[in-house]
């Protein structure tokens, strides 16, 4: 039985093409992820990665160091498809950073797929969907060059935007939505994501104001601990409600569900702690009759295509995604090919495990420290 021999740990840099805000912060133009290869004595690999954010949940020098430092003894030597055993070891030695463990969990199923010559989307049970709708996030500060970026993608077929707001004050934010739908095709998608941005006593004012631009929903306007206040705006608001930063573990779903807190839950593997564990929090939404969107952060190709699989695999995940960093976002990334975006979907990829493959020299030229 091959056994994974070793683990690589890369700190990564990747450049934005704009400045990007929202409601709990800003990034300027450079993000930081982290990269992981297993390697198998055989010479098989799985690749997996994470990309936290520091006003979010952590960083990615966290990330890197309890890869190396405590993740990696307890997996070198394991049998690559023992990928439940190996987690629940992991989970028991080292208290949440989740987004490491996301990144070495889509490592495993990564190998485990090519070991078994199967899509991570078989081994999760089968695909339910190939194409996946998506949704750009209209981040930019400067909003005319949001609205020609906007324009340029409808072009392409793409219906699906969401506005980040909160950033700055409501009269603002009032007024980018307004000239979003003036400017914008009438048929589109919007939608609303306040990322922590409004104050406790002002979210049902400023939230019921952006009703007038009937958006299909409106993201976590308050800050992550105050279900209390997302449970009264879920029950007071005609536009459903997701619940995003509420919703971090399956712990904190069944909360949110049990609070009747949203209508639907953004479910990211970075915040989860990996596929398996966003399985589990789709199930309770699931089981209370709560929808799930696929979300991001600031993930390249690599956890993109993790993402892709656990979304084509699970039914409920059925309130598209925003996996558009690589191709829309960043300047470059460090697959050979994106995958792939047609008419405004994302392309589910059929290959052994994740489906992708590295670009080396591009991971090299981003590299900033190597482990392993």
């Amino acid at each position: 039985m091959s056994r994974i021999a070793s683990l690589e740990v890369r700190l990564i840099k990747s450049r934005l093409k704009t400045k990007r805000a929202q409601g709990v912060g800003s990034v300027e133009r450079d993000v930081k992820r982290v990269v992981v290869r297993l390697r198998t004595a055989s010479g098989a690999e799985g690749w997996g990665e994470c990309a936290p954010w520091e006003v979010f949940s952590g960083t990615a020098e966290q990330a890197a160091a309890a890869l190396d430092l405590y993740l990696r003894p307890l997996v070198i030597g394991t049998n690559p498809r023992a990928i439940q055993a190996t987690l629940a070891v992991c989970d028991k030695a080292l208290y949440e950073h989740w987004e490491a463990k996301a990144a070495l969990e889509m490592a495993l199923f990564d190998l485990c797929g090519k070991l078994s010559n199967l899509p991570v989307y078989d081994l999760l049970g089968g695909m339910v969907r190939s194409r996946i709708p998506l949704s750009f996030s209209l981040a930019n500060p400067d909003d005319g060059a949001d609205v020609a970026m906007a324009k340029a993608m409808c072009a392409d077929g793409h219906r699906v935007f969401k506005v980040k707001t909160g950033f700055s004050d409501h009269e603002n934010d009032m007024r980018r939505l307004a000239r979003f739908r003036k400017e914008l095709p009438a048929d589109i998608d919007l939608r609303i994501d306040y990322n922590q941005g409004l104050a406790a006593y002002d979210a049902l004012r400023c939230c019921r104001d952006m009703e007038v631009f009937k958006p299909s929903f409106i993201e976590q306007p308050v800050k992550r601990p105050l279900i209390h206040v997302m449970a009264a705006l879920t029950a007071a608001l005609d536009t459903p409600v997701m619940a995003d930063e509420s919703a971090f573990t399956p712990a904190e779903a069944l909360r949110v569900v049990e609070a009747r807190a949203a209508d639907i839950v953004s479910v990211k593997l970075m915040k989860s702690g990996g596929i398996l564990a966003g399985r589990k929090t789709n199930a309770i939404c699931e089981a209370a009759g709560i929808p799930c969107y696929g979300g991001t952060l600031f993930e390249g190709g690599i956890a993109l295509a993790a993402g892709t699989h656990f979304i084509a695999a699970t039914a409920n995940m059925s309130m598209g995604c925003e996996f558009y960093m690589p191709k829309y976002a960043f300047e470059s990334d460090i697959l050979v090919e994106n995958v792939a975006v047609e008419d405004g979907h994302v392309i589910v990829p059929h290959g052994a495990g994740l489906g992708i493959e590295i670009d080396e020299s591009a991971l090299k030229a981003a590299t900033l420290e190597l482990r392993g």
